[in-house]
């Protein structure tokens, strides 16, 4: 249910029954995007809208569809508007240089000399409202604000709407841009200016258009030349077979478990023909994003199961690739497959954090606080203003290079297929490593140096300890230290697990297993040697757990979002460094480390869908108590036990609660 308001222009030379004529089509328009209510404010001068606008908002308790009784376009555009897959706030825009707005990973801040402008349609999310309130009465009395006693003269500056739009993003409001694209829209003014515009929206096939516009503008270089050009034809087939996205991606999860069985057969026909299964899925994989947007019909729970079903894919596959290279005899597969399983979830981890910090950034900048990237000097500044410059020339080899180069899913599953259809599963991986090694560099540095120049933090804004993933023993105990510094207790967690595990491959830590024996499946099923292994196990793990020392300490320095990924690494190299001493099968600390995984990406998805959490507050083992289990087990002799144990925990609670939130909230 969607209330939406039709905004009443102002300078129009359209005579009163054209102008009526125009007024009801919208409000049949805003009725077929999803409103119930379409209140009228065109009666009442820009104050009087203003106080009506704030009078309406106070009272709903749903999104606010806000448009101008003067816009002509394609209906579907207003309907992309209420149906904003998160529902978060979103504008309707047009890229054009001069305007007074810009783009900000696909959120919207005010700019000089910016390069979109508004079209006069915007959609306020409920958690927005109080926002939307306290902007209409600051614009109806405040000069500063652009409101009613100190509007500009220009006609679109004197609309309601456009007020209200710049009092919006005063108050803080970062809205996501909708943009027109192959579709049309503008405001009119005139008899000439609406007969053209009726004329250029006739022009355009909706339909046609909306089925490519299904399609991500900006996508990754093998999924736009290699996908996108034929997709849309697989997702108007499953549009017709009344598929969901979700069935979409759920056929997707069975083409990568398929192919993930063939790479296990490990003989050449298998490995092409798991290539060519591991294609198909990742066609379906963006087939579902694109049947979701082209048909209107999303949930946050179904981009959720988007997001955990990608990650899962993903690692099965690496798995199958490790089994197959194991059974044809090829060693190190099963070492390979684990890095890779922690070098992406790792790097998983600050893409999510460094978004946050950069939509935060964008926030604070629309607001005049700290923030801008674009702003002052420094090596930070300069890069993002490069960024900027190079992401705005869509198409040229330094564009395609930058995307390239982070090695997103679509180069990950192509280099997948290729390398194992022609050699076999322990080079892909090794490759996958390789590459992802060259990314993680990349990115982690200029990241870090962006960072540094936004001036912002971002984990101080949330649940910190959710995210960090803490458990009794730091929220109970360690956490009460409130020790400063979190990022450097964090790095020293990692930078210790780190050592540890290198420690133990190269031989310099006494009574491990090493690497060649590891993967050679040369196991042994002992006991830890009381030595100089668990002297070093010990020590690593206090140092480890040390990183809980800080968790009650605010995380607002500008590298604080490293934390959640350093936690992980930390976690993870743990695992990695109990299966080295102990003799773990390498197929069983995957597994634990496949259950990690799905569970830490768990809490992030579900704050980047907007997927609700009823499960929040429920009991976690965290991090620090899974460490101590790992560490007593592997003392205890029974390592292998404690890793299957911890596997078989952190599973079923992940999917219990995926399973209970699903039923209780999800669509």
């Amino acid at each position: 249910m969607t209330l939406a308001v039709l905004c009443g222009s102002t300078g129009n030379d359209l005579d009163p029954g054209t102008a009526r004529r125009l007024a009801d089509e919208l409000t049949a328009a805003l009725a077929a995007a999803g409103a119930t209510t379409v209140a009228p404010v065109d009666g009442l001068d820009v104050a009087g809208q203003l106080r009506e606008i704030a009078r309406l908002a106070a009272g709903a308790a749903e999104p606010l569809l806000l448009c101008a009784d003067n816009l002509v376009g394609h209906p579907s555009l207003l309907r992309t508007l209420a149906t904003e897959p998160a529902g978060r706030s979103t504008a309707l825009v047009v890229a054009q240089s001069g305007g007074d707005l810009r783009e900000e990973r696909g959120r919207l801040v005010l700019a000089t000399e910016g390069t979109t402008r508004f079209l006069g349609a915007i959609s306020i999310a409920p958690a927005d409202l109080p926002i939307l309130v306290a902007a209409a009465q600051a614009a109806e009395v405040s000069p500063e604000a652009g409101g009613a006693t100190g509007l500009a003269t220009t006609t679109a500056q004197r609309d309601t709407i456009d007020v209200l739009l710049r009092a919006l993003l005063a108050a803080g409001l970062v809205p996501i841009a909708t943009r027109v694209r192959l579709l049309h829209a503008e405001r009119v003014h005139t008899p000439a200016e609406l007969e053209a515009a009726r004329a250029a929206v006739a022009a355009v096939d909706e339909d046609a258009a909306l089925l490519r516009l299904a399609v991500k503008e900006k996508d990754d270089f093998f999924t736009t030349y290699a996908v996108s050009t034929w997709s849309p034809l697989v997702t108007k087939l499953c549009a017709r077979l009344g598929l969901s996205p979700s069935e979409v991606t759920g056929i997707s999860v069975l083409f990568a478990g398929a192919a993930a069985l063939a790479f296990w057969q490990a003989s050449r026909p298998a490995l092409i023909a798991g290539a060519v299964l591991l294609f198909l899925g990742f066609v379906l994989d963006c087939v579902d994003g694109q049947l979701a947007r082209y048909t209107r019909r999303f949930g946050a729970f179904g981009g959720w199961l988007d997001t955990m079903a990608d990650r899962a894919k993903e690692y099965a596959v690496y798995a199958g690739l490790a089994a197959g290279a194991e059974r044809a005899g090829l060693p190190y597969a099963w070492p390979l497959a684990i890095t890779a399983i922690v070098l992406q979830t790792v790097r998983h981890m600050t893409d999510t954090w460094y978004g946050a910090l950069h939509d935060e950034a964008a926030a604070r900048q629309s607001v005049g606080t700290a923030g801008n990237t674009d702003a002052g000097g420094g090596v930070g500044a300069r890069l993002s203003r490069a960024s900027n410059r190079v992401q705005a020339d869509t198409g040229s080899a330094a564009y395609w290079l930058k995307r390239i180069v982070v090695f997103p899913i679509g180069e990950r599953w192509a280099l997948i297929a290729v390398l194992a259809a022609l050699t076999n599963g322990r080079v892909a991986l090794a490759a996958v490593v390789g590459w992802g090694l060259l990314a993680a560099a990349y990115t982690l540095g200029l990241r870090s140096l962006r960072s540094i120049s936004m001036r912002v933090g971002v984990l101080d804004t949330v649940d910190t300890s959710r995210h960090r993933d803490d458990g009794l023993l730091v929220r109970g105990v360690l956490g009460a230290a409130k020790v400063k510094a979190p990022l450097v207790c964090t790095a020293v967690a990692a930078l210790a697990a780190l050592g540890l595990v290198i420690g133990l491959l190269a031989g310099w830590v006494p009574g491990g297993t090493d690497w060649g024996r590891w993967a050679s499946g040369d196991l042994r099923v002992e006991l830890i040697r009381a030595g100089d292994a668990s002297v070093w196990l010990v020590g690593t793990a206090l140092l480890v757990l040390g990183a809980g020392l800080a968790a009650r300490t605010r995380h607002a320095g500008p590298l604080d979002w490293l934390i959640p990924a350093g936690l992980r690494a930390a976690e993870y190299l743990m695992v990695v460094a109990v299966g080295l001493i102990c003799a773990v099968p390498p197929p069983v600390v995957y597994l634990l480390l496949f259950v990690l995984a799905l569970d830490h990406y768990d809490l992030t998805a579900r704050m980047e869908k907007g997927a609700p959490d009823a499960t929040a507050a429920r009991a976690r083992l965290g991090w620090d108590g899974r460490v101590v289990i790992l560490v007593l087990g592997a003392l205890g002799g029974v390592a292998t036990v404690g890793e299957l144990v911890l596997a078989a925990v952190v599973g079923g609670s992940f999917l219990s609660a995926a399973v209970s939130d699903w039923r209780s909230g999800g669509s």
